[in-house]
């Protein structure tokens, strides 16, 4: 049994399943509730001790943060792979996912904009110019990266790890109102994933309890 450990709207754990599902992989999703601060409950922090979602538990072993799980996937069920093997594909694939995850995400998320009000005032204008402001940046260097691809995806002529990792922050992005049409690749390798079942069947709307 596959079982992990989800909030429907979370980009890193939407990340992770939309990898399970390009590796065709069954597994069962227990819901944690961010807004309701599940996530700091005893039971998550033992099994994730960052108090983060999502946690993959898979083949005896407890798995956290989301590239890390995609790592192992790749690496114990090679079919279809979501890095390439040569190490200048890998790395260059890392560095489009890793603009998303260690870029745009850590300080655009939850908990950064929940930081954001209750130590600074921010107020909810504030919060989204905020996000707004890392996520533009972000996307101006990401579009520049897509260019460069083969396409149709950040991956080349199948999705990898590059465009997991672009699916959920776009979702994000529309969700706070912005104007992606001024990313054009962007929006084509988005549009060019989302049509695939496996990403379809990951996006949040398909998740929510």
């Amino acid at each position: 049994m596959i079982r992990l450990y989800d909030y429907w709207r979370s980009s890193a754990a939407y990340r992770v399943r939309i990898a399970l599902n390009l590796k065709g992989l069954a597994y069962e999703s227990v819901p944690v509730n961010l807004l309701a601060a599940e996530h700091t409950a005893e039971d998550n922090l033992a099994r994730n001790p960052q108090g983060l979602v999502p946690t993959l538990e898979i083949d005896g072993a407890t798995l956290t943060q989301s590239v890390a799980i995609i790592d192992y996937l790749d690496a114990t069920r090679p079919d279809p792979a979501l890095l390439p093997s040569d190490p200048l594909g890998r790395a260059r694939a890392l560095a489009g996912a890793l603009a998303v995850t260690s870029d745009i995400h850590p300080i655009a998320n939850l908990r950064v904009l929940k930081r954001l009000e209750t130590q600074f005032g921010a107020d909810q204008p504030a919060k989204e110019d905020w996000y707004r402001h890392w996520v533009r940046t972000g996307f101006d260097a990401l579009e520049t990266i897509a260019k460069a691809a083969e396409g149709p995806f950040l991956g080349g002529p199948a999705p990898g790890l590059a465009d997991i990792c672009l699916v959920p922050q776009m979702y994000n992005a529309r969700r706070f109102e912005m104007q992606v049409d001024a990313w054009p690749t962007l929006v084509a390798v988005d549009a060019a994933c989302t049509t695939l079942p496996a990403f379809a069947a990951a996006h949040p709307d398909r998740c929510k309890p």
